[in-house]
């Protein structure tokens, strides 16, 4: 669960100033999270538009893909539409 954490922590970190913090133990923000997730995921966000490597990329999948699959193991109900575990 430390890459979800991690995701949490950093998307706080920079966004909670203004749209608050996302807390994992909260239904609605775990939704929330997973929407970020999926937004991170879109082809054009995960390659940056054209703006980084094949293989950084890669590695933001891999990344992001680990951050899903515990989120579902955390809770299920969450929806997404991007990640295909």
């Amino acid at each position: 669960m430390r890459r979800l954490m991690d995701f949490v922590e950093e998307h706080n970190e920079y966004y909670g100033i203004f749209n608050g913090m996302l807390d994992l133990n909260n239904v609605k923000d775990r939704q929330e999270i997973a929407d970020l997730i999926d937004c991170a995921l879109s082809p054009e966000n995960l390659h940056c538009d054209g703006e980084i490597s094949h293989r950084e990329a890669m590695q933001k999948l891999r990344r992001l893909n680990m951050c899903a699959k515990e989120l579902l193991e955390l809770d299920p109900s969450v929806t997404f539409y991007e990640y295909e575990g």
